[in-house]
């Protein structure tokens, strides 16, 4: 089983790539740690993490299914290395003034704005790039490395950001995230990825096609029900996370740390076996399996009196958040022909752009006024009534089935 997940390192350009995606998401983790402590630290309402949270992703929605046409018309190499570059002075700015100590919440997220910006159109070159880094038949195990690196990045970035903070301060902290995304930069220019010819006109109409095909093809109809659901309900508790630390647990930045590292533990466990589990399951039946085994953890999480418990659970919550999120994004890979890859992977781009920075507003008010802790609690009753009330449309269409590439033609040709 090990081997089928790991197949896609006998590649050397996936090697490439996904060590210069870890260095840099160390980094990016590092910033987030840091950053996530500083607000919750300074402010003490959840509301200022979900804003902070929310202006990073939102730029998904507005600018991520752009970002996916464009990655299956233009030189994904280029805008993975411009954007790198322009992430890297942003990164640089903010950390320039939040180590002066003269920054506002307000200020972060205006900046996590600009940087999801950036963002929305890298992420979906290089996720769109992975077909072309390995074999068809290694692809879903492919996705699951790259989701490992993500979380790997979950599991060294906080514990390096609490050194760093402790030494330097919070602006240490984003200024080994400026440095970090050099190594993508660098990972970009070694690689070698077909160029994509297309009438650079159409970019707006593509976001239409993308849209057609998820609506058209049954298995991205399903997977999309319950991507709205998870992302919508579930998501949010990441942005809460240095909440639950520093406001509910009453612990520091390394606090924080243990319990961001705690759910990165849970999702690289789950991205490093996807593919030997899907392999033998299907996709699809371990999205479900996940979703459905999320809602209880959540409720744990919420309950959990120490610290310790919390790591636990979260460990939990990253190992079924992790298959689950990882199954969205295989379904729709498989899903998706060669020359619509992009376009199809913008519809996720928008789901996930949209639902969690819109929950995590609504959580964050709740959770002002009740607490954290019984918002988080409701958030995996309501995953589980939504899940409940869904069930008898998804066994009619046959939701429990393995995800096969179907045949399609290009709507755009």
């Amino acid at each position: 089983m090990a081997s089928a997940s790991l197949a896609p390192f006998r590649a050397r350009n996936f090697r490439l790539m996904w060590t210069g995606a870890l260095l840099s998401n160390i980094g990016t983790w590092m910033e987030a740690v840091a950053l996530s402590y500083y607000v919750a630290h300074t402010t003490g309402k959840p509301s200022w993490s979900a804003l902070v949270g929310a202006a990073s992703f939102l730029p998904n929605g507005i600018l991520g299914p752009i970002g996916s046409a464009m990655a299956d018309r233009w030189s994904r190499r280029r805008i993975l290395a411009i954007g790198s570059a322009l992430s890297a002075i942003v990164a640089a700015i903010l950390a320039v003034w939040v180590g002066g100590g003269t920054s506002t919440p307000l200020g972060i997220a205006g900046l996590s704005f600009v940087a999801g910006c950036i963002g929305a159109f890298t992420f979906p070159s290089f996720q769109s790039t992975l077909p072309d880094l390995v074999p068809r038949e290694h692809l879903v195990a492919a996705i699951g490395l790259s989701n490992a690196q993500w979380n790997l990045g979950r599991i060294v970035g906080p514990a390096l950001a609490a050194v760093a903070i402790s030494i330097g301060g919070i602006g240490t902290a984003l200024w080994c995230n400026a440095i970090s995304f050099f190594a993508v930069i660098v990972a970009v220019m070694l690689v070698k990825v077909p160029r994509r010819v297309g009438d650079r006109r159409k970019v707006f109409r593509a976001l239409a096609d993308g849209l057609r095909f998820a609506r058209a093809n049954a298995a991205m109809r399903r997977m999309l029900v319950v991507m709205l659901l998870t992302i919508g309900i579930a998501s949010p508790f990441i942005a809460f996370v240095s909440q639950m630390a520093t406001t509910v647990l009453h612990g520091g930045a390394t606090t924080t740390s243990v319990l961001v590292t705690a759910q990165g533990v849970g999702a690289v466990t789950a991205a490093f076996t996807l593919g030997s589990i899907t392999k033998r399951f299907g996709v699809s039946t371990v999205m479900f399996a996940a979703v459905t085994a999320l809602c209880p953890a959540l409720v744990a999480y919420a309950v959990a009196p120490r610290v310790w418990l919390s790591a636990v659970t979260l460990m939990l919550i990253g190992l079924c958040y992790g298959y689950a999120f990882t199954s969205f994004a295989s379904t729709t890979q498989q899903a998706a022909p060669d020359a619509m890859r992009g376009r199809v992977l913008a519809v996720n781009f928008l789901v996930l752009g949209l639902m969690f920075p819109v929950g995590s507003l609504i959580q964050g008010q709740i959770a002002d006024a009740i607490g954290l802790r019984w918002t988080t609690a409701g958030s995996g009753i309501l995953l589980a009534t939504g899940l409940a009330v869904m069930a008898p449309w998804q066994r009619r269409a046959g939701a429990i089935v393995p995800v096969s590439l179907p045949a399609v033609s290009d709507p755009a040709r």
